[in-house]
């Protein structure tokens, strides 16, 4: 709870039957709208089929961000093509939103000759220089202070842009969070940190880790404009990144979303949620499920029926399953490829040390 006695509270827009409130002051064009509904199912299919590789043996590891996809999605939507993102590892919806294909997807998964890292990053490790999404890093918060870097650097040489930078409330506990928003503050980076609240780092419920009332009061302790959103309401999540670019590149400085959001799924496909909470608990945060929130507006609308979504499911399955059979038959990267693209001439001592270990039966 915050000095004054009040509560941040939670911006919502659009209701869990579909109906959006009269007194939303966003209008966002019907395209950006289905769009983002189509980029959604996208999302939940591809998370699936990852799962079920990863249960099969198929793949390595896999990340779950069942329950949070309109959260990614909106916020990225809100943005330009130009702006950064610096993503955590949930955040696969934002890059497909950005054009990332299914196949590109499905390649990095697999590690193999056709991921554009060449199987570098362990799956769920995703980027695109071209789409300017930098590539996801493993250690929880370390891309915060670098998020607030390159907002600066873009402050200086005076670029009309601005960084988005992703991570979930676990993240706040560490010493990266407080040094980058306060750089940021203190520097009036253009920068947007966007706080998924999942309820949990890994199986650490928030009250354990805080005893604010959240995140965005985190913010005001820096002087940071923050604001707290349902992170499952497609408008309030648009809406509240779309007023923060623009905060942002009038000179006011960054701003800390937080979104509320529910982890519906394990943290990984390394863990048990089973054993630190109840069904019912997530029970409750299913029937709020934030893709079918925003179907059921689009129906309302008539921009979306039954006939549309059986199309949607066939072309979403049959991008999948091309994706898959392709990625079963595609090679693992060539072995030199772990000594290429670091430095701009390969060093002779790495150059040596490869070629010992080649040889080296």
């Amino acid at each position: 709870m915050q000095q004054d006695g009040k509560k941040n509270e939670t911006i919502c827009w659009m209701d869990q039957n579909g109906e959006l409130s009269a007194s939303c002051p966003h209008d966002i064009e019907d395209a950006i709208l289905v769009k983002g509904y189509k980029t959604a199912v996208l999302t939940r299919h591809i998370d699936r089929q990852m799962i079920i590789l990863q249960r099969q043996g198929t793949i390595s590891f896999a990340m779950s961000c069942l329950g949070e996809e309109i959260s990614a999605i909106a916020s990225a939507a809100a943005l330009k093509d130009d702006d950064w993102i610096y993503p955590q590892y949930r955040e696969y919806g934002a890059i497909f939103w950005r054009g990332f294909s299914a196949k590109q997807y499905v390649h990095h998964m697999f590690c193999d000759a056709n991921d554009i890292i060449f199987g570098r990053q362990m799956p769920n490790h995703f980027g695109s220089r071209k789409l300017n999404v930098v590539h996801v890093s493993s250690p929880i918060g370390t891309k915060i202070p670098h998020a607030a870097g390159a907002a600066y650097a873009m402050k200086i040489q005076e670029e009309k842009n601005v960084v988005l930078c992703y991570f979930g409330e676990g993240a706040t506990s560490e010493g990266d969070f407080h040094v980058g928003l306060n750089f940021a503050a203190v520097r009036k980076a253009p920068v947007i940190f966007f706080c998924r609240n999942n309820g949990f780092a890994i199986s650490t419920p928030c009250q354990e880790q805080f005893a604010c009332d959240g995140i965005a009061s985190k913010g005001s302790g820096y002087g940071i404009h923050s604001i707290k959103v349902d992170g499952n309401d497609f408008f309030a999540v648009y809406g509240a990144v779309s007023d923060a670019r623009k905060w942002c590149l009038d000179g006011k400085g960054p701003v800390l979303i937080e979104a509320m959001t529910y982890r519906v799924g394990a943290h990984s496909t390394s863990d048990d949620p089973s054993l630190y909470r109840d069904d019912e608990e997530v029970k409750k945060w299913q029937d709020k499920d934030p893709i079918a929130r925003l179907r059921l507006y689009l129906e309302k609308k008539g921009l979306w029926d039954s006939v549309k979504q059986q199309e949607l499911e066939k072309e979403v399955n049959q991008q999948i399953e091309e994706a898959i059979t392709e990625a079963k038959v595609t090679p693992k990267p060539n072995t030199h490829s772990l000594i290429e693209n670091v430095y701009f001439d390969i060093p002779r001592s790495l150059a040596a040390q490869y070629n010992q270990w080649v040889k080296t039966p």
